[in-house]
């Protein structure tokens, strides 16, 4: 009677399942965070940390953002963990520099989509909910949109996943898409929190939609469908730039491009290291001296 087989799980597959496990959470209170504003639509999250409500979703994407950069560390080079704030700080000053514009563009999500390219779908989205929340200490109102941002950054990873950034020109392609969900996404929390949206020239395309009789929703919904596709087009192909700007040697240490050829060219060549000396030279042989030759003598 033979016993059943004992399965062993290796040490990788339980921390791949571990990681992934991690993965699923944050991304699962980032979307509870989002679904809780839809729902109770608070007006006194303007007012910044000082409101429950602000204090609610900025642990609930804190706590998403956490739990996704967690998974995904033990599988990142140093430098990555330093390309991070770089990135942060990128979507920030961009993102305010573009508010005060007056254009219909944000340009708030390159180092966003960057370290998705980079890294992966769940470090782009830790990295837009990051950049949603240390924007809102200086912003309020950004706070709220941390789930379309970590929407961007997943997508992005995605795109990247699947060669849309191997092929220069398909990078557009896929920002167009990113914004078509990232706007509809995003047009609930404009128009359920804030009751319309804070830019300047988004502003303007809500207010002409509702003079042509559109309800609120209805006319941030077509603004968001106008502005994010062209915005994350633009977003996308920068980025690409960006990446393809590095040394070649910087971006093939992630582990996610070399594993999916996220980028186009071949990985470059390690450094060929010198031949071992020979430690012991091969024993001589010895010949044996060759016997005296005997010559005949002559007949007596």
């Amino acid at each position: 009677m033979s016993q059943p087989a004992l399965t062993v799980t290796a040490p990788g597959q339980a921390a791949g399942r571990g990681r992934r496990l991690l993965e699923i959470v944050g991304a699962a209170a980032i979307a509870a965070t989002y679904i809780f504003l839809i729902l109770t639509q608070p007006a006194d999250i303007a007012n910044g940390p000082s409101s429950f409500s602000a204090l609610v979703a900025l642990g609930g994407f804190l706590l998403g953002a956490v739990l996704l950069i967690v998974a995904v560390v033990p599988v990142l080079p140093t430098s990555t963990l330093v390309l991070i704030p770089v990135a942060l700080v990128l979507n920030v000053v961009l993102g305010q520099l573009m508010g005060s514009t007056g254009l219909p563009f944000y340009i708030d999500a390159i180092g966003t989509v960057l370290i998705a390219v980079l890294a992966g779908p769940a470090a782009g989205a830790a990295t837009g909910a990051l950049s949603s929340i240390v924007w809102s200490f200086f912003n309020p109102t950004v706070l709220p949109f941390a789930a379309g941002a970590a929407l961007i950054g997943f997508l992005a990873g995605m795109a990247a996943r699947g060669g849309l950034f191997r092929r220069f020109y398909l990078a557009p392609f896929a920002g167009f898409a990113t914004g078509i969900l990232a706007g509809v996404v995003s047009a609930p929390i404009a128009a359920f929190v804030f009751g319309g949206t804070s830019g300047l020239g988004t502003g303007a395309i809500v207010s002409a939609f509702r003079a042509m009789g559109d309800t609120l929703l209805a006319a941030i919904t077509k603004q968001a469908l106008i502005s994010d596709p062209m915005d994350k087009a633009i977003v996308f192909t920068i980025a690409a730039l960006l990446a393809y700007a590095l040394p070649r040697r910087t971006t093939f240490q992630f582990p996610f491009v070399r594993r999916y050829r996220v980028l186009a060219g071949k990985a470059p060549a390690a450094p060929a290291t010198p031949a071992a000396p020979a430690t012991s030279a091969a024993p001589a042989t010895s010949v044996a001296p060759a016997a005296p030759a005997t010559h005949p003598t002559p007949d007596a």
